[in-house]
């Protein structure tokens, strides 16, 4: 399975954005580092937001344009439905619930069968949620210290559209996503132009 590897921390000052979430990851940064800082031209700037836009999620090139040829299909907003189909795969919900630290962590708990949806083991990251899906953690591993660490401390980080169960160490998808509810910090508009330039 091909992952994205190499330095997050370096990754982020490099996109001028904390893109992996960890609370120190732009402390090193500086005025200069970041291709942000530099004179962009319009394509650039797409460019730019396209690879942030990656980055959040930890997608490859070839996946991530599949999300995107995927979503122009759609009769809603381009850039609302590229976002919502990537906020709902499962790593990432898997990261949004706190059973992870990072989206790694929790690509890592997928891969190796932690992770159960609707009851059934899934061990594919790119799985894509629907609405009433129940996202849990397996019954073996509830024991597991890290795991249970990382979900009893993200009790009050809560999303509207994911409604937690901290005894049963589980999430339920309750509804899709709004644009504005989705934490992230992109202009998606910049990165549906990046494609239809293509």
């Amino acid at each position: 399975m091909a992952k994205m590897m190499g330095p997050r921390f370096k990754q982020c000052r490099r996109l001028g954005l904390n893109v992996c979430g960890h609370p120190k990851a732009m402390d090193r940064a500086e005025r200069g580092t970041s291709r942000a800082d530099k004179k962009l031209s319009p394509y650039g700037t797409q460019l730019l937001e396209k690879q942030r836009l990656k980055a959040y999620y930890g997608v490859l090139e070839k996946q991530f344009a599949n999300y995107v040829h995927k979503a122009e299909k759609s009769k809603e907003s381009t850039g609302t439905v590229l976002i919502q189909l990537l906020e709902c795969r499962l790593d990432n919900i898997v990261y949004r619930l706190g059973l992870a630290s990072s989206i790694r962590q929790a690509r890592q708990m997928v891969v190796h069968g932690h992770i159960l949806v609707n009851g059934k083991k899934v061990d594919r990251p790119s799985f894509g949620l629907n609405v009433g899906d129940v996202v849990s953690l397996r019954e073996k591993s509830q024991s597991n210290a890290m795991f249970k660490e990382n979900f009893e401390n993200s009790e009050l980080n809560t999303l509207p559209y994911i409604e937690k169960n901290m005894e049963k160490f589980s999430g339920t998808l309750i509804k899709r996503p709004e644009r504005n509810e989705i934490p992230i910090e992109i202009n998606e508009i910049l990165v549906v132009e990046y494609y239809s330039k293509l």
